[in-house]
């Protein structure tokens, strides 16, 4: 409970900076997550420089542009009803979050040197067919209904921990 408080504190204080490491961290945790659970490396070939990029996409991409759209989906939809929360996790869910993927993949191949014939490759090959989500549609119903605007970014990311180890899995396979 007092890292949660503490957690609170610092997210006063600075919202958007403890948001975009919040994003972060958790990115990073997903990279982890898929380089020795799923992938099953092993420490020793564990990829830093793997996990670092995608640490650094969650402060310098993810952080930003989740945290922002949370911010514009609220002013395009204000209201707090179930209607209202039903029509942002449309709007999220079916224009947001393909475009989202669809930057960050190729941000990925970016980060990793990929030529861009070689990132359009593998973007075709990754989202052929696209991959599915379910619990996002579940959970951002139920965070744009009960939770304050400056929390819905690291309750995102702590949801999306699963998901962002296949997003990693997905984006570093050759």
């Amino acid at each position: 409970m007092a890292l949660w408080r503490a957690y609170q504190r610092a997210l006063a204080a600075h919202p958007w900076k403890v948001q975009v490491l919040t994003a972060g961290s958790l990115m990073g945790l997903g990279d982890i997550i898929s380089q020795q659970l799923v992938e099953r490396r092993g420490l020793q070939e564990h990829q830093a420089g793997r996990t670092l990029t995608m640490v650094s996409l969650g402060c310098g991409f993810v952080g930003p542009v989740v945290g922002g759209w949370y911010k514009v989906l609220d002013r395009f939809i204000p209201g707090t009803t179930k209607v209202d929360a039903l029509k942002k996790m449309l709007l999220d869910q079916g224009a947001f979050a393909p475009c989202f993927l669809g930057c960050f993949l190729p941000l990925v191949g970016i980060l990793n040197g990929l030529s861009a014939q070689d990132n359009w490759a593998k973007l075709k090959r990754v989202l052929n067919p696209p991959p599915l989500h379910p619990p996002f549609p579940v959970s951002t119903l139920l965070l744009l209904t009960i939770l304050f605007l400056s929390f819905r970014l690291a309750v995102v990311q702590c949801v999306a921990v699963i998901w962002n180890s296949y997003l990693s899995w997905k984006a570093h396979q050759l």
